[in-house]
Parts: structure tokens; C-alpha cells; sequence
């Protein structure tokens, strides 16, 4: 080996970090999310506030920054901004400003983002939530994510590549579009519980109305910033995964970074502080540039827009109606019943377990279905058979099936007529299940308010409750089985759930088979 090689291992072998050991270190996880506000308007301009519109159809002269326009702010924008910080445990500032943020892209016409960096709208909140990891874990843990800061901040255009013409083109419809950007701090270990953070905060945006929450749309997009250190130790370099597509995908992305990061320090290497995009399609995550600090952005105040002062409490003698102030206190009296208080009331009211409301609340489409089924006038349901069947039969057909919850056209009615019938021992899950088969083949025909009695009659799945016929598939089944009998009656307890499963055979499993084991039990003795 010459001498610069070796010079070369020498140094590179003093310099190199020590190795870690894998199972010493642990990821730590925080996100940045943005929520586009569901205002008819944009934040600073008139242009409309549109998906799916024409290319360039929803730009003022704003928007594409003509000079000598200027920024009008958007009170609807506030007010829901202001709503989801309330919460979100919040506390609202009585003045927020607005900052410019530079960063030179062609789909940002003015060569800044104005948003609020120096004095937000609302600081030092909380989300608790509910983590639930499947095949791990039979009841959920709770996890706590402090709030570092919520603000109001503008969209940027969208840029589109053609690489067959070597063109590059940019569509400003979404340019200016109002989004609320919330900073949660490093509070999460784990690619579940980055998951489980946004589904909560999706259902708390739904509930206020105050965001559409569809991914696949752009309207909630989530920065995940992670590191690894080993415990009682400073936290490691961060890397930052920009624009990840959907809540698997969060948990999915968090993950593997925390896995890479742990192989690279695990053999003596460096992370460096850099950007990365998740590519859903190899389930990797990629570089796309080093990371900005905050220098680089070169934030000043906006000139163009004075503070935002708001009326945050009753004893604010200095402001009155007319100044025109958003009232906080009236928002926060219009918040409706927020999920974790639903859950809690589910098991209060109706004696589920928390893994069970859990489930429940956090599928809108399903939380609707239990709560239009139990609290039907004039009928006894009860709560828990209904969260079975729906969690147990319901979802099992749709995942089946590849559906969700939101895309199925059977009605409520419909599947409080399948519950009625498992209650009056007349229907068992296995056919509650075919008869779930039945109403999506339905689905694209003009009868959709086919009654599920219909069908049982018609396929002849009633429960056979008729004791003489049960005593009949019994007898079959002890006379085709006798080594079985010999088995049972030697002392193999076991053997009767074998002789069991023999007449649900036989039937075509519509025997009741309570009733069929306490006649086998008789018949064997």
C-alpha cells in the first residue's frame, strides 16, 4: 500500500465516529403539517379557492404577483385558524404578524411566502391521541405531542414537467390557497405513533370543518423531521422527509428512516442534515437537497400587512364590536364534541371497551352507522353486538373486498335489519356475511334499498332452530363418526368440538350451534 493509502486509512480510521449499537438507539420523530382551510377565497386575494379547476383559471393579479397589487387577508381563513387552535389546546395570541419568507422557485411568483414565523397565531398546544399498533398490541396506549406553534400561511404554485417536450410549466391555482401550518415537537418515537397523530388530527380538521383532509388532493401534506440518539444523550443530526402522501405512508416513512439512520450509525457512519422525499413506490426515502436553516430563508416582517389583532378574553375593555375584532371566545363556544370526547362518551353510554371506540370513532362512516343503528326510535340493539357486527362482519367484507367505509352504498337500515336478525337468533355470522356480499353486488344496480330479509329468504339461510332437525344433523353426525364418539367418551373432552364442527358441515353451518353442542353433550353421555 503507498503512503498517501495509507495516511489516507489512518486518518479516515481516527476521524470516523464510534459505532452504536443498534438496540441502544431510539428514533425521535416530529412533524410539520399543513392543512389547506376550507374558505371559498384564497388568504390575501379574491381568486377562488377551487380543486380540479381549469389550469390558471383560479389566479388574481395577486396571485401571480403583478406589482402594485397588494395582500387583503382572508376573516374566514383567521376564523378557522383560530377554531382548530382552540382544539387543539392552543393558546391564541391576541397579535400575530406576518413574515416574508424567501426562497426562489417558478411556481412562487413573488419570490416569497408570506407566513407567520416570528408571532403566530397560537402557541404551546397538545394533542393526545390514541396508538393502536395491529398485531402487536390488543388495547391502545395513549401518546402526548406538544404543540410548538400553529400559523397561517399562503400556498405555493405547482410546477409540471414534461420531460417528452423538455418543458417545464407552472400552474397557479394553488398559489395563495390559505393553509394553517402546525409544528409539533419532537414528542414521537415511532412510524405508528406519527401515523396515529395525524389520523386523530384528520378527524379533529373533519369535525371542525375546517379542512378537507384528502391527501390525495394536496390538502393535508406532512413534513416528518427524525433523528436517532441513544438515551440521555443530545439528539442526533435530523433529516427532514418532505410531502408525504398519505397516513401509511407517514408511518411508513418514519420508519425507514429511522431503520437507515440506525444501520449508518451502527457501522461508524454520519447522517447529514438533508431533505428527503419518500418514494411510496419503493418504499425508500431519497435525497433531494441539503437542508435550509433559517438564515437561508432571510425572513423580514411583511409591509404589506399590518398586525392581526384579535379580542381573545371578555376583559378587554380598549376593544369593542365595532372595531370589527374576531371574538375568540365566541369560536371556542361554537367547538363541537371533538373525538376523544366521543370516545369517551361511547364507553360511558354503551359499556364498550377503549380498542372497540377506538375503532369506531376514528372511521367517521362507521362511527355513523353504530350511532344511526343504536339509536334508532323504538328499537333495543344491543351497543356492543352492533360494534361487533360492524367491526367484526361489516369491515371484513369491505377489506375483502378492497373498499372503505366511505365507498360502500349500503345503508344503515340495511344493516340494522342483518343485526336485527342475529339478535332474534334467526341469522349467524357466517351468512350475516353473504348477505353483506350480496348488498355491494347490488351496489351498481337502481334496487339499493334491498332488504336483507329478502335475501335470506330467497338463499334459505335462516338458523335452524327447529330442535327436531337439530337432533337430526346430531344423530347423522354420531352414526358417520364413531371413532369420534369413542374418542369423546374415553375422556377427549375435545372431540365434541370436532363432532361439533361435523354438523356445521353437514347443515351447511346454519345449525344453532349452542343449541347443537348441548344436544351432543345429551347424546353422548
Amino acid at each position: 500500500m503507498s503512503l498517501p493509502n495509507r495516511l489516507y486509512r489512518y486518518f479516515a480510521s481516527t476521524a470516523a465516529p464510534a459505532r452504536k449499537a443498534r438496540t441502544a438507539l431510539k428514533g425521535v420523530v416530529g412533524l410539520e403539517v399543513h392543512a389547506q382551510l376550507e374558505t371559498q377565497s384564497k388568504l390575501f386575494s379574491g381568486a377562488r379557492a377551487e380543486f380540479g379547476a381549469a389550469v390558471n383559471t383560479c389566479v388574481s393579479l395577486f396571485d401571480a404577483s403583478i406589482p402594485g397589487t397588494l395582500p387583503v387577508l382572508n376573516r374566514s381563513a383567521v376564523e378557522l385558524g383560530i377554531k382548530t387552535a382552540l382544539a387543539l389546546g392552543c393558546e391564541v395570541n391576541a397579535m400575530s404578524m406576518f413574515d416574508r419568507k424567501h426562497y426562489f422557485y417558478a411556481d412562487l411568483p413573488a419570490g416569497y411566502q408570506i407566513t407567520q414565523q416570528h408571532a403566530p397565531l397560537a402557541t404551546r398546544g397538545f394533542l393526545s391521541f390514541p396508538v393502536l399498533i395491529p398485531g402487536k398490541s390488543k388495547a391502545p396506549y395513549y401518546k402526548t405531542a406538544s404543540i410548538h406553534q400553529l400559523q397561517l400561511e399562503q400556498d405555493s404554485g405547482k410546477s409540471l414537467h414534461d420531460p417528452v417536450e423538455r418543458k417545464s410549466l407552472v400552474d397557479l391555482n394553488r398559489a395563495g390557497m390559505p393553509l394553517i401550518e402546525i409544528v409539533f415537537e419532537p414528542d414521537l418515537e415511532t412510524g405508528e405513533e406519527a401515523a396515529s397523530l395525524v389520523k386523530e388530527l384528520i378527524l379533529i380538521l373533519m369535525r371542525l370543518k375546517s379542512c378537507s383532509c384528502k391527501m390525495e388532493e394536496g390538502a393535508l401534506r406532512v413534513d416528518a423531521n427524525i433523528s436517532v440518539h441513544e438515551h440521555n444523550t443530545p439528539l442526533g443530526t435530523r433529516t427532514e422527509v418532505k410531502n408525504i402522501g398519505s397516513v401509511r405512508a407517514v408511518a411508513q416513512a418514519v420508519d425507514y428512516e429511522i431503520n437507515r439512520q440506525m444501520d449508518i450509525l451502527a457501522v461508524g457512519g454520519i447522517i447529514h442534515n438533508e431533505t428527503r422525499s419518500w418514494d411510496a413506490a419503493g418504499r425508500v426515502t431519497v435525497p433531494m437537497r441539503d437542508k435550509e436553516v433559517v438564515q437561508d430563508y432571510r425572513f423580514m416582517p411583511e409591509p404589506n400587512l399590518p398586525p392581526l389583532h384579535l379580542k381573545v378574553n371578555n376583559e378587554q375593555t380598549d376593544a369593542t364590536d365595532e372595531d370589527g375584532l374576531i371574538d375568540v371566545q365566541k369560536i371556542k363556544q361554537s367547538l363541537p364534541e371533538l373525538p376523544e370526547e366521543t370516545r369517551q362518551r361511547i364507553m360511558a353510554t354503551y359499556g364498550v371497551s377503549p380498542t372497540i371506540a377506538m375503532i369506531l370513532v376514528n372511521d367517521v362512516t362507521l362511527h355513523d352507522h353504530f350511532h344511526s343503528i343504536v339509536e334508532e326510535e323504538h328499537q333495543n340493539r344491543p351497543p356492543k353486538l352492533v360494534a361487533n357486527f360492524l367491526i367484526n362482519e361489516f369491515l371484513t367484507i369491505l377489506h375483502r373486498n378492497k373498499m372503505e367505509p366511505t365507498e360502500c352504498s349500503i345503508r344503515s337500515t340495511q344493516l340494522a335489519k342483518i343485526v336485527d336478525m342475529i339478535q332474534q337468533n334467526q341469522l349467524n355470522a357466517h351468512y350475516a356475511r353473504l348477505v353483506l356480499h350480496e348488498l355491494l353486488n347490488t351496489e351498481g344496480s337502481q334496487d339499493l334499498q334491498t332488504c336483507p330479509i329478502e335475501i335470506v329468504s330467497s338463499n334459505n339461510w335462516f338458523l335452524i332452530t327447529d330442535e327436531s332437525q337439530i337432533d337430526q344433523h346430531c344423530q347423522q353426525v354420531i352414526d358417520m363418526n364413531p371413532k369420534l364418539v369413542k374418542q369423546y367418551r374415553s375422556g377427549k373432552e375435545k372431540m365434541l368440538y370436532a363432532l361439533a364442527g361435523e354438523v356445521a358441515k353437514t347443515s351447511e353451518q346454519k345449525v344453532d350451534m349452542v343449541k347443537a353442542v348441548e344436544f351432543l353433550k345429551k347424546m353422548l353421555k
